[in-house]
C-alpha cells in the first residue's frame, strides 16, 4: 500500500496540485519537447488492418503477414473500400 507523508520543514514545498488522494499529477507534456516522428501511411494501413481483423474476430495466421503487407502498400482508396467492406460484412462500426 502507498502511503504519504506530509511535507516536512526540510521537504520543499510542492508546486503541484494534489488530487482527492493526495497523490501528485503530473503536469501536462510540453509540445516543444516531444520528439518528432512520423509513421509511413502504409504502416498505418498495416495496423489498422490488423485491427480490423482483429475486431471481426479474424486471426491472422503468420502466412497472412505477407499477404497484409501488399494490401498495406496499395492505395489509401483501396485500403477505404477494404475497411467498409469488413465492416459491412462483420456488423461493427468503429
Amino acid at each position: 500500500m502507498h502511503t504519504m507523508t506530509a511535507p516536512t520543514a526540510a521537504d520543499p514545498t510542492p508546486t503541484r496540485s494534489r488530487d482527492t488522494q493526495g497523490d501528485y499529477l503530473l503536469q501536462p507534456p510540453d509540445p516543444a519537447l516531444r520528439v518528432p516522428c512520423r509513421v509511413d501511411p502504409v504502416d498505418l494501413r498495416r495496423l489498422d488492418l490488423l485491427a480490423l481483423l482483429t475486431a471481426a474476430g479474424i486471426a491472422p495466421s503468420a502466412g497472412d503477414r505477407a499477404a497484409i503487407a501488399q494490401l498495406s502498400e496499395l492505395p489509401g482508396s483501396v485500403h477505404a473500400a477494404l475497411r467498409r467492406w469488413l465492416e459491412q460484412a462483420y456488423g461493427f462500426c468503429r
